[in-house]
C-alpha cells in the first residue's frame, strides 16, 4: 500500500499541472484577512490526531492481508516490546523506505494542515504520527530511517503539496469548482477528505497571499547519449524513454507587497514520471526560517534555512536525502528584458544510496551526506529561458551503520526552453547523473546521460518574471 501510494504521487500532478497552467484569477478567495481569521477559528487539533491514527490502523489492516510475513500482525504485546526496543536502521525495499514512508509522511502532514493548524504545528503532527507508526503499525523494531524519511521528509514533501493543492481552489481560471476540487483532492488527498468530510467547517482556501510563481509541464521523448552501467544487474536498460515532468517555484523574490513569514513561502517543486521506472525524480524544497533582502535597484532575493526531500532514480543508481541547507533565491535584472533568476545552497542530509537492480532490493546504505545545490534560469523577456541546475551529493561513512566507504553523486541538468505560442513551448534538455563510490570491496562508477525533446505547456506566468521595478 504505501509503495502504491507513492507511485499514486507521480501520476496526481498532472491534473495539477493542466490546472496551474490556466491559472489567472477567479475561484474560491475571499479577502485575505478573512480567510486566515477564519481558518484560525475554525481549526482543530483534535480531528487530526484522529485521522493520523485512523489512517495508520487501516493501513496496517490493508498491510496485513496485502504482504505475507507476520511484519503487520501488531498486538499489544508487540507494541510494549517496541517501547523497550532501541531504534534500528533498517533494510525495507528502496522505493518503499525512501518514496512511499514520505510520501505516507505527507498524508500526516495534510490531515494537520487542512484541519487549519499552522506548518510547524503540523510538522510536530507529522513526526508523532510517524512514531506512532513505527510503534503500533509494524511488529519489527522502530526505524530511525523511516522517521526521519515520514517524520521530517514528510512534512517538506506535505507542505508542498498541501500549498498546490490550496493554490488550485485559489485561483481557478474559469475551470469549474467540482475540478477544481477534484484536483486538489488528488494533489493532496487529506485536503479533499477534510473538506469533503467536514463541509463549510475547512473550506476557507489557505491564502497564497498572491505568490509569484512559475509553472510548467512537459511531455518528452529522451534518448541515451551515455551510459556506464557498473554493477547494476539489469542485463537491458531502456536507451528511450518518454517523460512526464511538472514543476513550480513558488513565491519567487521581487513583489514588494510579497512576505516571507511562514515556512515554504518559497518552494521549488518538481517530479518527473517515467515509462522506464514510473518515478525519475521527485524534488522539493522550500524556505523555512528567512527573510527577504535586495541589493541596488536591479536585485531581489530571499535568504535563511531550506529543508529539502530529494529523490532521483536514473535507471543505474538511486539517492534519496532528508536535509537542511542554508542558502538563497533570487533574481537579478539585468536588463529591460532579461532577467537571471538562482538559488544556491549547501548543506547536510541523512541520505540513501544504492545501485538499481542489485542482487536484492534492500541493497543499499545510509550515511550523513554534505550536499549543494545551484540552479540558474537566465530569461530573455517572455520568448526564451535557459536553466542550469547542479546538484552534489557526498553520502560519508557517518552513520553508515556496517558498509563504511563512501559515495560522491553529481546531477547536471541543462534545458533550453522557446515559447513558440502563447503559453506553448519546446524544450531541449540535457540530464547528466554520475555516481562513484568507494568501499572495501572495490570502486564503482555509474554514469547516465540523456537528451530529451519536450512540448511544454507554460503557466500563465510564463517564464515567472514578477514586474517588481
Amino acid at each position: 500500500m504505501i509503495r502504491r501510494l507513492a507511485f499514486g504521487a507521480a501520476s496526481i500532478l498532472g491534473f495539477a499541472a493542466g490546472a496551474l497552467a490556466e491559472e489567472e484569477s477567479g475561484g474560491l478567495r475571499l479577502p485575505q484577512l478573512g480567510v486566515e481569521k477564519q481558518i484560525e477559528a475554525r481549526k482543530s487539533y483534535t480531528i487530526p490526531a484522529l485521522e493520523i491514527i485512523g489512517f495508520d490502523l487501516l493501513l496496517n489492516q490493508f498491510n496485513r492481508r496485502y504482504f505475507e510475513g507476520d511484519d503487520y500482525d501488531t498486538s499489544w504485546s508487540s507494541i510494549k516490546e517496541n517501547l523497550q526496543r532501541g531504534w534500528v536502521t533498517d533494510s525495507d525495499p528502496y522505493d518503499i523506505n525512501q518514496l512511499g514512508h514520505p510520501y505516507q509522511g505527507s498524508m500526516y502532514h495534510g490531515f494537520a494542515r487542512s484541519a487549519g493548524l499552522g506548518y510547524w504545528e503540523s510538522a510536530a503532527y507529522t513526526f508523532a504520527g510517524s512514531i506512532f507508526w513505527e510503534i503500533a503499525g509494524e511488529t519489527t523494531p522502530p526505524s530511525r530511517n523511516d522517521q526521519i524519511n515520514s517524520g521530517i521528509g514528510g512534512s517538506f514533501l506535505g507542505e508542498a503539496l498541501f500549498r498546490m493543492s490550496s493554490l488550485m481552489l485559489e485561483r481557478g481560471g474559469g475551470v469549474p469548482k467540482f475540478w477544481r476540487e477534484l484536483g486538489a483532492a488528488v494533489v493532496s488527498p487529506p485536503t479533499g477528505f477534510n473538506r469533503l468530510a467536514f463541509g463549510e467547517r475547512f473550506d476557507p482556501v489557505f491564502s497564497s497571499r498572491s505568490a509569484p510563481y512559475y509553472s510548467r509541464f512537459g511531455l518528452a521523448l529522451s534518448g541515451t547519449t551515455q551510459n556506464e552501467q557498473g554493477n547494476s544487474t539489469s542485463a537491458h536498460l531502456s536507451r528511450d524513454e518518454v517523460l512526464a515532468d511538472f514543476s513550480i517555484d513558488y513565491g519567487l523574490p521581487g513583489n514588494p507587497d510579497y512576505a516571507y513569514r511562514r515556512p515554504f513561502d518559497y518552494f521549488a517543486f518538481q517530479i518527473t514520471a517515467s515509462s522506464v521506472n514510473v518515478v525519475e525524480n521527485v524534488l522539493t524544497r522550500g524556505l523555512l526560517v528567512g527573510d527577504d533582502y535586495r541589493l541596488g535597484p536591479r536585485y531581489r532575493g530571499v535568504w535563511g534555512l531550506y529543508g529539502g526531500y530529494d529523490y532521483i532514480a536514473p535507471q543505474t543508481y538511486r539517492v534519496s536525502s532528508t536535509a537542511l541547507s542554508l542558502g538563497t533565491t533570487a533574481e537579478w535584472r539585468l536588463s529591460e528584458i532579461v532577467s537571471l533568476q538562482g538559488t544556491l545552497l549547501g548543506g547536510v542530509g541523512y541520505a540513501a544510496v544504492g545501485t538499481v537492480n542489485a542482487t536484492t532490493d534492500s541493497e543499499y546504505h545510509y550515511g550523513l551526506a554534505p550536499q549543494a545545490l545551484l540552479a540558474l534560469r537566465m530569461i530573455f523577456g517572455d520568448r526564451v529561458s535557459f536553466d542550469i541546475t547542479g546538484r552534489e551529493y557526498f553520502v560519508s561513512k557517518v552513520a553508515a551503520a556496517d558498509t563504511g566507504g563512501h559515495d560522491n553523486i553529481i546531477r547536471f541538468d541543462a534545458a533550453l526552453t522557446l515559447r513558440l505560442y502563447r503559453q506553448q513551448a519546446v524544450a531541449v534538455r540535457y540530464l547528466h547523473n554520475r555516481r562513484d563510490a568507494s568501499f572495501p570491496g572495490g570502486d564503482i562508477t555509474q554514469t547516465r546521460a540523456t537528451l530529451g525533446l519536450f512540448y511544454v505547456l507554460l503557466g500563465h506566468d510564463r517564464f515567472g518574471v514578477f514586474n517588481w521595478r
